[in-house]
């Protein structure tokens, strides 16, 4: 199937990959020269692992492509993806802007029967939006479909390629009758491919978001409850994860959730609500404990020094990416804990194997933050670590070599990458969440 991809950011770039990798001819198109000049070079400008790879087998076998011609992109495709960026507005609603300008471009191009499919993460009544852009500017027949992605980032390609379900949001047996075409190489293992309208389809993906920021939040609650009344996290969580009808997933405790989807869709749902008369109490509690939690770590700092100046302080800290295996470092807590110490008089030497360059390029260049090249040269004459990010590279460190680099052997956990039992004896002092101090 001929298929164009408008917008080659994370969504549009897994999506083209993907598709092109089960034989479908597929172009890329985005109105950025740089991107797409290194994407025909076959590299991402995303870290997304196995991307590459992929990327350059289809480019090989020119099954895939990229251009800024999107006008060419369009004619020559059968179904065009929309999957630009639909960043937080002012108000936390979703902007639209790159969506509607895309539906323009494509009414003005349209030389024939096309399906328009909306894979960009919208509210309800954006495919409304969409088809009355491309009506207005066309006589051709088309068809706009709704279909989001459930991707995870760090595991995207696998959540492509062996989705859990597969949402399509259609208005005729036509439009749907080609999108389960596109994707039946996709659930072989039978998997559903969910179609339902419309509206129900844009409202999926906002759901699923903000029920597991529900859980991280939840669980960040009772994690900081738990640490009150001297019971342990992890226990708690194994004993409510093993129950059949909560399971184990998202029950970690940490400092927040972060990246390109939880926040902001958190937001955008409540936004939609309160435009609709509605006041969705749950998720505004969502938004407010995440906030909170982001700022745990530092108020664990200012009271294992009883002061608040920091000033003369130097702190490691491992890990920036909002999650392990990706480069995204957007609304990362991170970004929050940085600031703040700063703030406070901090100096950081900071490390993560792959989000420095987004890092930098989000928090900007400060004469108080330095970057390492590994996590232990991050350590040098530093008065304590603090964790942001649970890499797997950070899991079973040399303690000794950690000792002997640091000022004072303190660490502050805020993903419980250690274990209480390691850490006994190791002649640390170590804060973690919802868990006993650690005392040397």
């Amino acid at each position: 199937m001929e298929i164009a991809i408008i917008g080659s950011g994370y969504v549009g770039l897994v999506a083209g990959a993907c598709f092109a990798e089960t034989g479908n001819d597929v172009i890329c198109a985005d109105i950025n020269e740089k991107k797409i000049a290194t994407l025909n070079s076959g590299k991402s400008p995303i870290y997304e692992p196995g991307l590459d790879d992929f990327l350059q087998r289809n480019i090989k076998e020119k099954r895939l492509s990229f251009t800024t011609n999107i006008k060419e992109a369009i004619q020559k495709s059968k179904v065009i993806f929309i999957a630009v960026g639909t960043p937080q507005d002012e108000d936390g609603s979703a902007d639209l802007r790159h969506v509607l300008a895309v539906a323009e471009e494509i009414g003005k191009d349209l030389n024939g029967y096309k399906v328009i499919v909306d894979k960009s993460t919208v509210p309800v009544g954006t495919a409304k939006a969409v088809k009355a852009k491309i009506a207005s500017l066309t006589k051709f027949d088309f068809d706009v479909v709704s279909n989001p992605e459930f991707l995870k980032e760090g595991a995207a390609l696998d959540d492509f390629l062996k989705p859990d379900r597969v949402v399509v949001g259609v208005e005729n047996e036509r439009s749907e009758k080609i999108m389960r075409e596109l994707y039946a190489p996709f659930v072989r293992t039978n998997n559903p491919i969910l179609v339902m309208d419309i509206a129900s389809a844009e409202m999926t993906k906002y759901t699923a978001n903000a029920m597991l920021a529900t859980r991280i939040s939840f669980m960040n609650e009772i994690s900081n409850l738990c640490e009150k009344v001297g019971a342990n996290v992890e226990s708690v969580r194994i004993g409510i994860g093993t129950d059949s009808r909560i399971g184990m997933s998202f029950l970690f405790p940490g400092i927040g959730y972060g990246g390109s989807c939880f926040p902001k869709d958190v937001q955008a749902l409540i936004k939609t609500a309160k435009d609709n008369a509605c006041d969705l109490k749950i998720a505004r509690a969502v938004e407010e404990t995440n906030a909170i939690q982001k700022n745990l770590l530092v108020d664990k700092i200012i009271k294992h020094y009883k002061c608040e100046n920091l000033s003369g302080k130097h702190f490691a800290v491992w890990g920036l990416a909002f999650k392990p295996r990706t480069d995204d470092v957007r609304e990362a807590p991170a970004l929050v804990i940085c600031r703040r110490l700063i703030g406070l008089g901090a100096k950081l030497s900071v490390y993560d194997p792959e989000a420095q360059e987004t890092f930098n390029a989000r928090f900007g260049n400060h004469e108080m933050l330095s970057y390492a090249e590994t996590n232990y040269d991050a350590l040098k004459d530093v008065d304590a670590l603090i964790i942001c990010t649970e890499w797997g590279a950070f899991r079973t460190p040399n303690f000794e070599k950690m000792k002997a680099l640091m000022k004072e052997p303190v660490v502050f956990d805020g993903r419980n990458v250690f274990s209480l039992d390691n850490m006994k004896g190791l002649g640390f002092k170590y804060y973690s969440l919802g868990r006993e101090v650690v005392n040397s």
